[in-house]
């Protein structure tokens, strides 16, 4: 059996030199992989740049950067040495950038050329040194201009702790203003441990990287736990169009992806059930299970090809998966697995992999794990689930208030989820606290059950349902690319066709809802959303930004 490494970054890193020092780390596709050897050299001179720039253990490094391997690089150089690390998500405004800086007291920042722009004219009371992260290139200094050396070495050996603050992340939640959470290596290295017992991983997996590095789902699962089993991650270096994506695909032909959601459901709605139903008598015939079926199971063929032909985990997380198209990657025999957990809990608390799916549910509590449901009354079954474990955060930076809003003094975390378990402890998420809806006569509505039945619909790409004055309203945004393009051959005036025919779709998808729902959930209003929602990194719609 295995020895488990302390639970350190340079202790994990230690521990896969010694075994995989020579097999890839990681790599843009196209180029030419660096071995874990060659990481290393990269780490101890980042660490002796770092030392040169003045930063120290304790001090705060943040990383605004696309994903690159310099980006794993500057991560570890800046925990290797006790500093702590604040990746900020690339699509934050410049206001926001300079508030988070300001706040977390950040003394260097690493950013990616692209996402330059976004630091002009942003000064802070603690920034020092602004650096490209594609050549260590000193862009700002405000004490001489230190230079990158590919031979250096650090100064200093340092010793870091186990409880020693590693990451300070910055949610951009469905709720409203980022709150800086506190994560230590114990933290990132116990959950890492913990993926891999759902899905062992070997040194011969290869990782394809299309999730942002700085939100902590990709950051934990895709960068942290590959470096622990000795496995290799390729990155795009820029965001995952499908002309970037797909040729990326066929040429890693990757074993382990980690996606959200919206990626799967986007692919089935917009290329798989297409192909299922345009024709009248197979469309007819896929009503019939058994015909369903043996038709998925042919789509999924093709799906693995069109994904490399080689992977084995398909990780979705971040937001709850639809029930339609999880039926399918099901029937389909996808490889896909579903995991929960937030920021704030590093993030994995439950999952499941892909030789043992579970329709909706999230699988069991990860081993370590413990969770509860606290329920707010005796008649439903579900109520708020509560997480305890060394995975949990120390707590929101500067902010002991609103910590010890969510943490109890005896270490269990609120996630604001609402949630029940079946018989065999696997658990179900119902939907957000703060999003329930309590009606009049003190039903609970879960709005995402409902926006789950609308996305369903034709044509329809996403879904908000909101109370306003006692009613019930679904937000709806419309593919009008796609009713444009399926109605052209009709109508010469197709702008004012297509208006007229998402009014149609509109009056229809209401009767379609109300005829899927209780009684206590019908939706009395249907609105055109004209443009796409504002979302989350991980393409949850910001709930605030419209309730």
């Amino acid at each position: 059996m295995e020895e488990t490494p302390r639970l350190t970054f340079p202790a994990f890193f230690s521990t896969t030199l010694s075994r995989f020092g020579d097999r890839d780390a990681m790599a843009l596709v196209g180029k030419k992989p660096i071995t874990y050897r060659e990481m290393d050299g990269r780490i101890q001179a980042t660490t002796a740049f770092l030392e040169q720039l003045g930063v120290k253990p304790g001090d705060k490094v943040a990383i605004l950067s696309t994903n690159q391997p310099n980006w794993g690089v500057v991560y570890y150089a800046v925990t290797f040495m006790g500093a702590v690390v604040v990746p900020l998500l690339p699509e934050f405004l410049p206001v926001e950038i300079s508030a988070l800086l300001e706040h977390s007291e950040t003394r260097v920042i690493f950013v990616s050329e692209g996402l330059q722009s976004k630091l002009v004219g942003i000064t802070t009371d603690f920034l020092q040194e602004v650096v490209r992260i594609e050549d260590f290139s000193v862009v700002r200094s405000y004490e001489g201009w230190p230079a990158y050396h590919e031979e250096a070495k650090p100064a200093r050996e340092y010793n870091v702790d186990e409880d020693a603050l590693a990451a300070i992340i910055y949610t951009s939640g469905t709720t409203g203003t980022p709150k800086g959470v506190m994560l230590t290596h114990k933290n990132i290295c116990f959950t890492a441990i913990k993926g891999h017992e759902i899905q062992p991983i070997k040194e011969t997996d290869r990782f394809l990287s299309i999730l942002p590095l700085s939100h902590t789902y990709e950051n934990t699962l895709g960068l942290v736990l590959p470096m622990y089993r000795g496995a290799c991650v390729y990155y795009l270096g820029k965001p995952p169009t499908p002309a970037l994506l797909l040729p990326a695909l066929l040429e890693v032909k990757p074993t382990t992806m980690l996606t959200v959601p919206m990626i799967i459901e986007k692919i089935f709605r917009s290329k798989v059930l297409p192909a299922l139903t345009e024709k009248k008598v197979v469309g007819l015939l896929y009503k019939i299970p058994p015909v369903r079926k043996a038709l998925h199971r042919m789509a999924g063929k093709k799906l693995m090809q069109t994904f490399g032909g080689e992977l084995a985990f398909f990780g979705v997380g971040g937001a709850k998966l639809n029930k339609t198209v999880e039926r399918f990657l099901i029937e389909a025999n996808f490889p896909y697995a579903v995991g929960y957990g937030l920021t704030e809990c590093a993030p994995l608390l439950a999952g499941f992999n892909p030789r043992n799916p579970r329709l909706q549910s999230t699988g069991p509590a990860c081993i370590g794990v413990e969770l509860k449901i606290v329920k707010t009354d005796n008649l439903s079954a579900e109520g708020e689930i509560w997480a305890k474990g060394p995975n949990i955060m120390k707590g929101y930076y500067k902010e002991p208030q609103l910590t010890s809003e969510i943490m109890t003094p005896d270490g269990w975390l609120k996630t604001g989820d609402l949630g029940a378990f079946d018989t065999e402890h696997n658990l179900y998420i119902k939907g957000r606290v703060k999003s329930m809806i309590v009606r009049s006569n003190g039903e609970n509505v879960y709005p995402e059950d409902i926006e789950s039945v609308i996305n369903n619909f034709r044509h329809v790409v996403e879904s908000l349902v909101v109370e306003k004055k006692g009613k019930l309203i679904a937000l709806v945004h419309f593919n009008q690319e796609e009713i444009e393009l399926r109605y052209q051959h009709m109508k010469s005036d197709v702008s004012n066709f297509v208006d007229q025919k998402i009014e149609e779709l509109r009056m229809e998808l209401q009767e379609y809802v109300n005829a899927r729902v209780n009684k206590f959930s019908q939706v009395q209003l249907i609105v055109a959303q004209p443009d796409p929602f504002q979302k989350t990194a991980t393409q949850k719609i910001k709930r605030f930004m419209y309730t």
